[in-house]
């Protein structure tokens, strides 16, 4: 573990961690390696879970903690007060201590909330006055509108800035791309079912995506699978069939737009997919994403069959003009757009001298 020097400006990202998921810790990366290119002399530091598949290799100095960091509020304020960094992002983890360190310590707080439970965690008026600005990690349509109560709260404190990301696009690694696909040609369809583990509270499992993308290869279509780092099964590569592991966001980006049609969970992978104008059919894979599929369904932007009917929806994606034309008429009414160049300017200015 390396320290961030006292004289450099620093952000510490305390994301959600732990051995299943890696969605909040995927977003927090890209955006720090977004503010290193932009700004090589800045200081970066994470608090990860130690069991979390990606602490052991994380190319950012890190502190690893036995637990979430939600769980371990004495470790994350200790470094919080040894730190004293400009800014701490929160990303649906955080207890009221820890964002009273922050404020202790002068650092602005940002807390990024992709869940209806932590939502409503961010909008309690006690966080509210610790909360420099507030991130709703999805779109407006998607996530939802403020609240009557949420929009009277915000003009009473008048605090915080409430923000909508779209979605967090790591910038195009397109060397790294094709290194992954080396010789396999263009992917008909790329395959995302998430960091690789089961959730508790679904029955739907990465093992199953795998089952599906063998079976579209054996039809003829060149099938890529990115394979998250608690993904252990082993999967026989053939002409029609490639499994990547050890993907960055720059390089998912890549073999995104590269992709004729995604196939993904509900997690943030999906947007990013929608954003790159890829058409997509989506199937949740944890608890908290079926609501979200639905919505995207709703307005038309995805296709979201039963678990029985997947194979032959991704095909028809990938044969019917027509279907792929309509899917892309919702999209662009959509208009998603990356949220990062947006969040390296709005954290900038906590970063400018004082």
């Amino acid at each position: 573990m390396s320290a961030v020097t006292a004289s450099s400006p620093s952000v510490l990202f305390v994301p959600v961690s732990g051995p299943s998921g890696m969605g909040e810790f995927a977003r927090a990366r890209s955006i720090a390696d977004a503010l290193v290119a932009h700004a090589p002399d800045i200081g970066i530091h994470f608090l990860l879970h130690r069991a979390a598949p990606y602490a052991a290799s994380f190319h950012h100095p890190a502190t690893l903690l036995p637990a979430s960091p939600t769980l371990c509020t004495r470790e994350a304020v200790e470094v919080i007060e040894r730190l004293r960094p400009r800014i701490v992002v929160f990303d649906n983890a955080g207890r009221t201590p820890q964002l009273r360190a922050a404020k202790r310590v002068g650092a602005a707080v940002v807390y990024v909330s992709s869940r209806s439970r932590q939502r409503y965690k961010a909008f309690r008026l006690r966080w509210m006055r610790l909360i420099d600005e507030h991130w709703i990690s999805y779109p407006e349509l998607i996530a939802g509108a403020p609240t009557l109560i949420e929009r009277w709260k915000l003009r009473w404190l008048a605090r915080p800035e409430l923000h909508y990301l779209d979605t967090v696009l790591a910038p195009a690694d397109e060397s790294a791309a094709d290194d992954l696909l080396a010789d396999f040609g263009v992917p008909d369809i790329v395959i995302v079912p998430g960091g690789g583990s089961q959730f508790h509270d679904a029955s739907m499992t990465p093992t199953r995506f795998a089952e599906w993308g063998a079976a579209l290869a054996e039809r003829g279509h060149r099938v890529v699978f990115v394979a998250g780092p608690s993904f252990i099964l082993e999967l026989p590569q053939t002409s029609h069939f490639r499994a990547v592991r050890s993907v960055p966001g720059g390089a998912l980006h890549a073999l995104l737009a590269r992709s004729r049609a995604v196939l993904v969970n509900g997690g943030d992978t999906l947007l990013q997919a929608l954003a790159l104008d890829k058409p997509c059919i989506a199937i949740p894979i944890a608890g908290d994403q079926a609501k979200r599929i639905a919505r995207c369904a709703a307005q038309g932007v995805v296709l979201s069959p039963k678990p029985d009917d997947v194979i032959e929806t991704c095909e028809r994606v990938l044969v019917d003009t027509a279907l792929r034309d309509d899917l892309a008429s919702h999209r662009q009414a959509l208009a998603l757009h990356d949220a990062l160049p947006g969040i390296i300017e709005r954290l900038g200015r906590y970063l400018a001298p004082r």
